[in-house]
């Protein structure tokens, strides 16, 4: 019984691994919530598993970084725009079409209307096709780093939760 015991914990582990590299690399859809899910498996793991005093540590670290993760998307993205004079309608205008669109035309339809939409919002602010055109560009590159920031983040809570389980 105690072998069987052993093997449903080996899977277990196995399974929450690979649910957690595969919402590492859904990271690349803007939206996807991939470090939400990552700490919504460790949430599970905890429970199932028993958290421990090293488990109730590390979950309280991966709560922090969930949370930075999922602020951190919209704030470099939103941050470039505005240093390169976009305004904030402009700015919660294209995020929103951002999420919108990705909803109805995924995976990319975020990525193509919300710097189409600043890019317009902002040509009809400014009247000026090469300052929309470089808040449109600064936009993207907010993605980017914020993709970065994210990717990071999710590779350091797995590897947290992976200490977790050693001690577990």
């Amino acid at each position: 019984m105690e072998n069987f015991r052993v093997w449903l914990e080996a899977i277990g582990e196995t399974l929450s691994f690979v649910i957690m590299i595969v919402s590492l690399l859904g990271l690349v859809i803007p939206v996807f919530p991939g470090t939400v899910i990552i700490w919504v498996v460790a949430l599970i793991y905890g429970i199932v598993s028993g958290f421990g005093t090293a488990g109730v540590i590390i979950f309280i670290v991966l709560t922090v970084l969930v949370l930075v993760s999922v602020v951190a998307d919209n704030v470099m993205m939103g941050a470039k725009a505005k240093e390169n004079g976009a305004s904030w309608a402009s700015i919660l205008l294209a995020l929103g079409a951002g999420v919108v669109f990705t909803l109805i035309f995924p995976p990319i339809g975020g990525l193509i209307a919300a710097p189409l939409l600043l890019y317009l919002a902002e040509r009809r602010r400014q009247g000026s096709h090469e300052k929309a055109l470089a808040t449109a560009k600064a936009l993207m590159i907010g993605w980017g780093w914020a993709f970065v920031i994210r990717f990071g983040i999710g590779m350091a809570m797995i590897a947290l939760w992976m200490i977790w389980a050693g001690t577990n």
